[in-house]
């Protein structure tokens, strides 16, 4: 297989096959990631602009009937601090987020019975009443059909519901037998159905997890169409079951780096403002279409907190020491 038309023929009809995904995944480095990095922002310009939407996430419990062996708020860990906000606090914090000019309210929390449909529902009508251009997401949990659509009809709409992985088997393994895969599949399908802008996603480098799990992810999402995934590294927990387990690849953050400095706007000698081309991506001389200058764009270290991209004040340690 050749990963330059694996890409191409992702970028051109944004389709691959599972032996196509995992040949790139398992085979990625730094000069696909360019590539890939340089498509896919050069996709979401076309779609998004570059725009950033930020919003106000509130964590309303930590209370959770379930019992995931990599989450830190199951039910049988005897550790965890538990918390509920009441409804003041919870409209609290979107008055104070209004103010700061959120305009998306994130609720979020473990699957907590304390929540029951009376007093979720009257919430988010709260909230729709007092902030009616505002979107409302819940994050709440697998739930019944009927729960989902009396949120939906209080003036919720948006709902985040990770996947967590595509594999049958392989959520058997992180979750305890009385929560299936079908379960959760069916609760995303019926989001869809009532009419949520729906959310999905998983974890990268869980337990058990192979490169096999994560093509069939990639393609359950295109296959669902979500409006919002969420994709993020596993991280053991102290106090589950899997914390000897080794923490998901920092990779996602270098990634994040790369695409910040091989992707982003940078400023020529001159003050003039450079879009983002492939000859960024590719680390090669920029030239300011303003002035003509020629110079080298920044590097991921450039973006690293401590090492080119540090605080010139204290060096990326957040602590300044004088001697007198």
């Amino acid at each position: 297989m050749d990963a330059d038309k694996i890409i191409d023929k992702l970028y051109k009809s944004c389709g691959a096959s599972p032996e196509e995904l995992e040949f790139l995944i398992d085979g990625r480095n730094e000069e696909t990631a360019q590539k890939l990095f340089a498509l896919a922002r050069s996709r979401a310009l076309e779609n998004y602009g570059n725009k950033i939407y930020v919003r106000g996430l509130v964590e309303i419990s930590s209370f959770c009937k379930n019992d995931c062996l990599y989450c830190g708020i199951r039910r049988s860990n005897q550790n965890a601090q538990r918390y509920r906000l009441t409804k003041d606090e919870i409209l609290e914090c979107c008055r104070e987020g209004w103010a700061l000019g959120f305009r998306t309210f994130v609720l979020q929390g473990g699957e907590d019975a304390y929540y029951t449909d009376d007093i979720m529902t009257d919430i988010v009508a709260s909230i729709r009443a007092g902030y009616p251009d505002c979107a409302i997401t819940l994050s709440l949990g697998a739930k019944t059909r009927e729960s989902y659509q009396r949120y939906y009809d209080a003036g919720a709409n948006r709902y985040l519901l990770r996947h967590e992985t595509a594999t049958p088997e392989h959520y058997a393994r992180l979750h305890p037998k009385e929560l299936s895969l079908a379960s959760r599949m069916e609760c995303l399908q019926n989001l869809k159905e009532i009419g949520y802008q729906v959310g999905c996603g998983f974890m990268v480098g869980s337990p058990y997890q192979t490169t096999a799990d994560l093509a069939r992810d990639l393609l359950f999402i295109k296959s669902f169409a979500p409006q919002m995934v969420g994709i993020g590294p596993f991280i053991p927990h102290h106090d589950t079951p899997f914390a000897d387990k080794p923490a998901g690849t920092a990779e996602l953050l270098n990634s994040l780096r790369l695409m910040f400095s091989r992707l982003g706007s940078h400023r020529c000698p001159n003050g003039h403002i450079c879009p983002p081309s492939i000859e960024t991506a590719a680390m090669g001389k920029i030239v300011c279409p303003e002035c003509g200058a020629e110079f080298e764009g920044p590097s991921a270290e450039s973006f690293s907190f401590n090492s080119g991209g540090a605080c010139r004040t204290c060096g990326g340690v957040g602590v300044v020491r004088a001697v007198n």
